[in-house]
């Protein structure tokens, strides 16, 4: 008959060392268990995840015009961005691959080029297009669900009352590239500003944030004038118009010109044409940029040599905005261990998301208009001259809202 007092005795007297084996048995079984069920559960699939890519390639440039922008601008960066991506996804079991479209005359539709990549499954669209055609693509698939990234669009107004909530913004705005302008000015102490101001669109645009610029950080437009002298900067000789030009700067009182002129059509004619020895910046000469060649410390100059291998050229503005956008999928994807756009577009505007970026600060999201923060270089054609924002310029959140529409400014309204 079994004696349960005989079995509690027996147990009390077993040798110390099977005690303590027993113990042993007990605890590693208790920390082994779970791991072997562990063990037992299906590894997690590999995610692999498609961004597209809709630009329009340049014509190819002239032979006479080292500036001109190369024909695979942004798609270059794209690809950059995907192998960094890579990189990260062998130690993830992630993959990414680039799904690009170039819009032609024969294919000029945007919409069209975005509906054919949703349809193949691509829920990340990454633009280097006007902001028309951002616009357009954002509104064709919002029901969708697809985040769309505008690499290529400066434009305020995508930012403020023509925002879309499916819509995030990689290069800065027009209000940033001019708050940073301002800003070294106002360090400088250069307080008077000659604006001139070219015939397009876009030109009308630049001046319109340069004045509220100045009046942001309280410089003076003593003057300001339209440029009516043709494309200049594009001629291959000199011409007639020359005095004109000498004569259009003749008697104004200012510290610094300031040229307007997106296309690059006259901006760099104003250099050494003035009446008075003047600097000139904005557009041309000294400006405000996302990237620039000349830029070399935060690791920069490792991302600089890697695309050079890459591309057998040097690393533009438009090519860091595209490779910044497929960067910061990939690292969306990293951190969350998904690609449903359902979850990653939120965890964006999340203070968790950062995007490293070259640029000595963690980059991150405003959550009222979806503005990339960044800092802004000013260079000119062969240094890096600063970085705004500016030391001294202090804000609530972050020195980097100095830049750019902050929230109680913003028309923004995300519906």
């Amino acid at each position: 008959m079994h004696d349960p007092a005989h079995a509690l005795v027996q147990r009390h007297t077993l040798p110390a060392r099977s005690r303590a084996g027993l113990r042993a048995a007990l605890v590693a079984h208790a920390l082994l268990a779970p791991l072997a069920a562990l063990a037992q559960q299906p590894a997690p699939p590999p995610i692999d995840t498609h961004i597209g890519l809709i630009y329009r390639p340049q014509p190819a440039p002239s032979s006479y015009d080292a500036e001109a922008a190369p024909e695979d601008e942004g798609l270059a960066g794209a690809k950059m961005g995907i192998a960094d991506n890579n990189t990260t996804g062998r130690f993830t079991k992630q993959t990414f691959a680039l799904d690009e479209i170039a819009l032609s005359d024969e294919k000029p539709d945007a919409v069209a080029a975005a509906k054919e990549l949703i349809g193949k499954g691509v829920n990340y669209l990454v633009l280097a297009l006007p902001a028309d055609a951002v616009l357009a693509v954002a509104d064709a698939v919002k029901e969708t669900g697809a985040v769309v990234l505008n690499a290529g669009a400066p434009d305020d107004r995508l930012r403020g009352a023509d925002c879309r909530v499916n819509v995030f913004h990689i290069l800065p705005s027009r209000a940033m590239l001019t708050d940073a302008v301002a800003q070294y000015l106002t360090v400088m102490r250069w307080r008077k500003i000659f604006l001139i101001v070219g015939p397009t669109d876009a030109d009308k645009a630049y001046a319109e944030a340069l004045r509220n610029s100045a009046r942001k950080f309280g410089l003076k437009i003593t003057a300001e004038k339209p440029w009516t002298f043709g494309p200049l900067a594009k001629a291959r000789g000199d011409t007639p118009t020359r005095a004109e030009a000498m004569v259009f700067t003749r008697g104004l009182d200012y510290d610094m010109a300031i040229v307007a002129d997106e296309e690059g059509d006259w901006g760099d004619y104003v250099s050494y044409r003035t009446v008075d020895p003047r600097p000139v910046g904005g557009t041309q000469a000294l400006t405000s940029t996302s990237w620039s060649p000349v830029l070399e410390t935060w690791g920069a100059a490792q991302a600089q040599n890697r695309f050079r291998r890459l591309a057998s050229r040097l690393m533009r503005p438009l090519d860091y905005q595209v490779w910044a956008a497929v960067r910061t999928v990939g690292d969306a994807v990293t951190a969350k261990k998904t690609n449903d756009p359902a979850v990653l577009a939120p965890y964006l505007v999340d203070p968790a998301f950062n995007l490293p970026a070259y640029k000595g600060v963690s980059l991150t999201f405003r959550p009222w208009d979806h503005q990339l923060r960044q800092p802004v270089i000013v260079v000119q054609p062969k240094a890096l001259v600063s970085v705004a924002p500016e030391q001294g310029f202090l804000h609530q959140r972050t020195p980097l809202d100095t830049l750019g529409v902050d929230l109680p400014e913003t028309t923004c309204k995300f519906k």
